[in-house]
């Protein structure tokens, strides 16, 4: 395996939301290659640390990351959806979500999530998944890929996009990232073409391989039902899509009632769950930009179990 390599994003903004308790009980829900669980296990005494991804290389980099903890941290290679199920009825203190892709995946060829490298399609974040990119572009329909690229790439020529993959591969199956950039590149006016243009299309595509987008409200009511009062959820988010559902999901539990406002009293019963520490986002600091151009759109929310 090479080197691992993650710059973990906004390290002591996201530790520090945790307020962490020396005898807590705490998620790194997204471990990657360990950096966030390295700064919360070293703050734990007689408390525990789940590290969890569902990527094996990232487990075996923060495995080795974190060897000087190893009787306050249990790994977990599984995505963090599974949340209830492989922690069952274990209550606790915090959970970080960290919703980027790691640096290692994007600068590992072979794992198919880069426009910049020739390889395999691939995209998968759990690489014993069945569904990758070869077989999304080689089987979805013009109408899928269209809400695909349109939804999740907020690409404006998703449908030429959509259109020209599938009378390609009428051809012959798609099978690489260079050809799909070549395609990206092609249906797209040279007058309108960025650079990189291809970047929402790989996006996109990264995210229906990985349900991203699907798995991130679920997995906070989860962690808000599981948390102990004062607990915190901690989440990065790298693009507007993932952070508008982040927003909306903290402003939900905080609310409570649901009934509608004509309503003179409260017939559902609801009561909020937590509080919004972040009405603003927290972003990455200036020092942090220079050092890592990637944690350029990062946003930081944090909501407080009562």
């Amino acid at each position: 395996m090479a080197e691992f390599k993650h710059y973990s994003v906004m390290l002591g903004e996201a530790v520090e939301s945790l307020n962490i308790k020396p005898d807590g009980v705490y998620v790194d829900a997204t471990a990657g290659g360990g950096g966030h669980s390295y700064e919360i296990a070293s703050r734990l005494t007689t408390g525990k640390l789940y590290c969890v991804d569902q990527d094996s290389d990232a487990i075996a980099a923060a495995k080795k990351r974190l060897e000087p903890f190893m009787d306050r941290v249990e790994f977990i290679k599984d995505n963090f959806e599974n949340l209830k199920f492989f922690l069952s009825c274990q209550l606790i203190d915090g959970i970080l979500l960290d919703l980027g892709i790691s640096s290692y995946q994007l600068d590992t060829p072979e794992r198919g999530f880069s426009y910049m490298h020739d390889a395999p399609l691939d995209m998968r974040m759990n690489r014993d998944a069945q569904f990758d990119c070869r077989k999304l572009i080689n089987e979805y329909s013009v109408e899928e890929l269209t809400r695909v690229l349109r939804d999740w790439g907020e690409e404006r020529f998703a449908y030429k996009i959509a259109r020209n993959i599938v009378e390609t591969r009428e051809v012959k199956p798609i099978e690489t990232t260079g050809e799909l950039v070549e395609i990206v590149e092609r249906s797209i006016p040279a007058a309108q073409r960025e650079h990189h243009a291809e970047k929402r299309t790989f996006q996109a595509l990264r995210i229906e391989v990985n349900r991203e987008l699907d798995i991130i409200e679920p997995t906070i009511r989860n962690a808000a039902d599981m948390m102990n009062p004062g607990g915190r959820i901690v989440v990065i988010t790298f693009h507007s899509l993932e952070d508008r559902i982040v927003k909306q999901t903290f402003a939900d539990l905080s609310r409570g009632c649901t009934c509608p406002p004509d309503f003179p009293v409260c017939v559902c019963g609801n009561k909020p769950k937590g509080r919004v520490i972040t009405r603003k986002p927290i972003l990455p600091s200036k020092k942090e930009l220079e050092e890592n151009s990637r944690s350029k759109s990062a946003k930081l929310r944090v909501f407080e179990k009562i």
